[in-house]
């Protein structure tokens, strides 16, 4: 939630906003207060009717301001006084019973509290100085009619219900720390890495003295041809000859030289000639001795890794739908070890599925095949030897295969593999149910949890979208501000020629920026009086990860969910929107245009 839709519905008879934070924050460019309500900054006088204060805490006091403060500015509240508190800290983690006393002792009501999208302040409450009860808010900042015994007797068996609900989520949470620390200590303890470590250290030993083999072998060869020649060479026959007329000279010395003229004879003809007499054959290339043709050379590229790389044991169907988004490598029981050396991929993937239905890895973990858990049990030893992840993808019941949690798994997904968008029918399924697939539960939303977990690329950076705008004054940067943060598919960037005045787009996580777009995906919204629904850059993404356009937009004939030859552009690739060539001649370059209706039928 944003900072002004907290604030807002709370401003009914107030007239001036006190910035009474204290710190280093500068809350005015996110407030957009309407005419007639004036901010103005703290000089400590009391606070009193028609007038709503600004406070703040945190952890941080250079930043958020410090707790005495905070509650200065509760003992100078008098009644029908407003106030708005922000918090520093997040909502599971915020110290609220360190101001209640001072809210009670002050008869401040806190009307509404909501979490806060922002960087640094992730939480906010509405207070009001009161000397009687005042009835509840509902989600929207409605207030709840009522009188004051039935609002007192609301809140206090909501308060019964959130407590009995709270402290059961963190009673589940200190169990699951628990847990998490005992087995961290248990593994510790035993100082054994697994069964896959071992076979890892096993693999590498083995390699090591096969490796050490293979050097010897090619060692004794060279010695063995070495002596071959030396033996066979004319310099050492004719200094043995030397040697055994110098040991004898009387009887050497008479035969050296005809056994030199006969070396000299025989280098002549073994020169020129066969011994048969025949012409001498040139000497044939000896052949590898493994029997195998090497290259002399081959071509080689290297780049940056920008796509996810996964080695798996997938089903066809799953193969095909997360090629479609990362690089996928399917691993087969002969081949699998050699394509998880050559391929170095960031992650293993084994799908249950892929195990216990029809396959060459049927029957894997579930002991009636040894040979293939043996060999899934080398192919995550390799994996983990490279320093990458291996992970149990279990998208079936986890007795259909027991034998695979055996395995030294780096982390286990309880869940299916998404669903490709483009395996859905927009017509038959609705647009809704397009944006909760596109959401929740796609195939590239599934993908992504794998590339936080081994730190490739994350596939959902291609969704990341970049507003162009150019607002004039604070009307235009309100509207900007709004439309930005109202959407469900929210921006990554806003390009602007002037970031002055958009400091809550910064502080809620958009990057605002000068020059070009660095996303891969371009919207100009520098029409800034245009309506646009919290859904427009949803479903605009929705159409394009559905067709894989250039490019998505409207038409004149309002087409929905077609290739169209011409349209007018509302999301663009980013090189096409670099390129400056006319949207008109895009059809004819080649590139894809995809038209979304414009709103939903009635």
């Amino acid at each position: 939630m944003r900072l002004t839709d907290l604030l807002h519905p709370h401003l009914d008879h107030v007239t001036t906003v006190v910035d009474a934070t204290g710190g280093g924050l500068r809350l005015e460019p996110y407030l957009h207060l309407p005419p007639g309500v004036t901010l103005r900054d703290d000089d400590e006088r009391p606070i009193v009717e028609g007038e709503l204060a600004l406070l703040s805490y945190g952890p941080q006091t250079a930043l958020h301001g410090s707790e005495d403060a905070c509650r200065a500015v509760l003992a100078r509240m008098r009644p029908g006084a407003r106030g708005l508190i922000v918090f520093g800290h997040g909502g599971s983690e915020l110290p609220y019973h360190r101001l209640l006393d001072q809210l009670v002792a002050h008869r401040c009501q806190v009307l509404r509290a909501a979490p806060l999208d922002y960087v640094h302040l992730h939480a906010g409450a509405v207070i009001a100085r009161t000397d009687e009860l005042l009835p509840p808010h509902d989600f929207f900042g409605r207030p709840v009619p009522s009188d004051g015994y039935v609002t007192a007797l609301r809140i206090a068996d909501e308060y019964v219900f959130a407590d009995l609900a709270s402290r059961s989520l963190r009673a589940r949470l200190l169990d699951l720390e628990t847990a998490a620390e005992e087995a961290e200590r248990t593994r510790e303890a035993t100082g054994q890495d697994g069964l896959a470590d071992r076979l890892g250290a096993a693999v590498r030993e083995k390699e090591q003295i096969a490796a050490a083999l293979r050097a010897a072998r090619d060692r004794v060869e060279v010695l063995q041809a070495r002596v071959a020649m030396l033996e066979g060479s004319t310099s050492l026959r004719v200094g043995k000859a030397l040697v055994t007329a110098a040991r004898s000279p009387k009887r050497g010395a008479a035969r050296l030289p005809g056994e030199l003229y006969g070396l000299w004879r025989g280098r002549r003809q073994a020169a020129g000639r066969a011994p048969d007499g025949a012409p001498k054959p040139q000497a044939e290339p000896e052949a590898p001795v493994d029997g195998r043709q090497h290259l002399a050379h081959r071509a080689l590229t290297a780049a940056p890794r920008d796509r996810l790389v996964v080695a798996g044991v997938l089903t066809p169907d799953t193969a095909a739908d997360f090629a479609a988004e990362v690089v996928v490598n399917r691993l087969l029981p002969h081949d699998g070890r050699l394509l998880v050396e050559r391929t170095d991929p960031d992650v293993l993937v084994v799908q249950l599925s892929a195990c216990t239905g029809d396959g060459p890895w049927w029957l894997t973990g579930t002991g009636l095949a040894p040979d293939l858990d043996r060999t899934l049990a080398e192919l995550i030893a390799e994996q983990r030897v490279s320093g990458r992840s291996a992970v149990l993808w279990r998208d079936g019941p986890a007795g259909a295969a027991p034998g695979l949690i055996r395995l030294a798994w780096d982390a286990v997904v309880d869940a299916d593999t998404g669903v490709r968008l483009t395996r859905l029918d927009p017509a038959a399924e609705g647009r809704e149910r397009l944006r909760e697939v596109f959401r929740a539960d796609s195939t590239r939303v599934r993908l992504s949890q794998l590339a936080r977990l081994t730190g490739a690329p994350d596939p959902l950076d291609e969704r990341r979208v970049a507003v162009l705008a150019a607002p004039r004054d604070r009307t235009d940067i309100a509207r900007l501000v709004g439309q930005v943060l109202g959407q469900l598919h929210r921006p990554v960037e806003v390009v602007v020629p002037d970031p002055a005045g958009l400091d809550e787009l910064t502080a809620a996580g958009v990057t605002v920026r000068r020059g070009q777009p660095l996303a891969p995906w371009v919207t100009d919204w520098t029409d800034l009086t245009e309506e646009r629904p919290d859904t427009l850059l949803l479903d605009l993404m929705c159409a394009q990860e559905w067709s894989g356009a250039d490019a998505v937009g409207h038409t004149p004939t309002a087409d929905d969910y077609v290739f169209v030859p011409s349209l007018r552009p509302l999301l663009a690739r980013r090189s096409l929107h670099l390129s400056g060539t006319s949207p008109d001649s895009w059809a004819g370059r080649g590139h894809r245009l995809f038209a979304v209706r414009g709103k939903e039928p009635s």
